[in-house]
């Protein structure tokens, strides 16, 4: 049962970045791959014309949503499409959300996942002051689903931050959780490889991390380190920077016999908040 996480080092021209998102993806199926991740902003990084983009693909006239239904369908691939400017079904109008989409090898959208917790922090780089909820709206539901692989849990990037959405994934029924990321340099450097591997430890989940590694359009600078983690926090594949394809096995006995001997889920005594809330403001 073959994962694979994608590294990419997107620019703002879409059609270009969908190129080489298709051959990346074209070399995790002849591996052996059933399911992949793409990184968050896989299609465009840098767009300032996210609404029009979002209206474009919820109208039908955009080019992401077709090349990720071609492209699962004719690599026999099951592809979780990082993240795209698409806002809520049947408003093509209202506010885009930073949407994950699940889809399965004949281009079937399976499930679709919406950024709950949004980037809004300033940050110690050249940039400094990142605010997503200017162009996002905040997602509102945990998203499950089930995958050839197992049982596939969906996350955005910034969500690392939030344990209590992982432990709601894994009250789910959550046995790998997707986490498609554009890291800054800065809070990845500092924060990354901890919080990947804390999570797929804290779950006792395959932590799927795709991330952006390099420099994009107006010189943002973005961490890289896409991994896959396994249950007990052993990296098993790992890419500092630059285009990547990282493929791994879920072992699900293994898996099993992690969660019989220590039985964390059994043993919660603080549980997650039903509802979640708007991301607070954060200063790095």
């Amino acid at each position: 049962m073959s994962i694979a996480v994608i590294q990419m080092v997107s620019q703002d021209d879409v059609l270009a970045n969908l190129a080489s998102a298709r051959h990346l993806l074209q070399q995790a199926a002849e591996r052996g791959a059933r399911l992949a991740v793409l990184p968050e902003n896989f299609a465009a990084m840098g767009r300032r014309d996210l609404a029009a983009m979002a209206r474009a693909e919820a109208e039908g006239t955009g080019p992401i949503l077709p090349w990720l239904k071609q492209t699962a369908r004719d690599l026999g691939l099951w592809i979780v499409a990082g993240t795209i400017p698409l806002p809520p079904d049947g408003q093509p109008q209202a506010k885009a959300h930073a949407c994950s989409l699940l889809v399965d090898d004949q281009g079937e959208r399976v499930a679709r996942y919406d950024k709950l917790h949004l980037f809004d922090v300033d940050v110690a780089d050249s940039r400094g002051r990142y605010r997503e909820s200017d162009d996002y709206a905040f997602g509102g539901q945990v998203v499950v689903a089930d995958t050839p692989v197992g049982r596939l849990g969906l996350t955005v990037c910034y969500d690392l931050r939030f344990p209590e959405l992982y432990s709601r994934l894994r009250e789910a029924g959550a046995e790998l959780i997707s986490a498609p990321a554009a890291f800054t340099a800065v809070t990845g450097a500092a924060h990354w490889q901890v919080l990947t591997r804390a999570r797929a430890i804290e779950t006792q989940c395959y932590l799927l991390a795709a991330g952006q590694g390099g420099t994009h359009p107006g010189g943002r600078e973005t961490f890289g380190h896409s991994a896959v983690v396994d249950p007990w926090g052993r990296v098993l594949a790992e890419q500092a920077q630059g285009p990547a394809v990282l493929l791994a096995e879920r072992d699900g006995d293994e898996q099993a016999a992690i969660r019989q001997r220590m039985p964390v889920a059994r043993h919660r005594r603080f549980f997650a908040a039903a509802e979640p809330g708007p991301a607070p403001m954060e200063n790095l």
